[in-house]
């Protein structure tokens, strides 16, 4: 969330998309770190099911910002 918000006060469209850039490879980096949990038994299936899930969508959210502002 930091990145984004940082990018947003970038100034250039440029500079915000090398910061969503940073935002997806975090959500990346939680992706994996969930699969630590489940192995460890931090979390259910069903939790971590969930949480990749949301991740996911974060990462097409932040996709999809990428490309509107590549246009623009």
């Amino acid at each position: 969330m930091a990145n984004v918000a940082g990018g947003f006060d970038s100034g250039s469209d440029a500079e915000f998309i090398r910061l969503l850039g940073y935002a997806r490879r975090s959500a990346s980096e939680v992706q994996s770190h969930l699969y630590i949990a489940l192995d460890r038994g931090y979390v259910t299936e069903e939790e971590f099911e969930a949480i990749y899930q949301k991740a996911v969508q974060v990462k097409k959210l932040i996709n999809g910002f990428i490309r509107y502002l590549r246009q623009s």
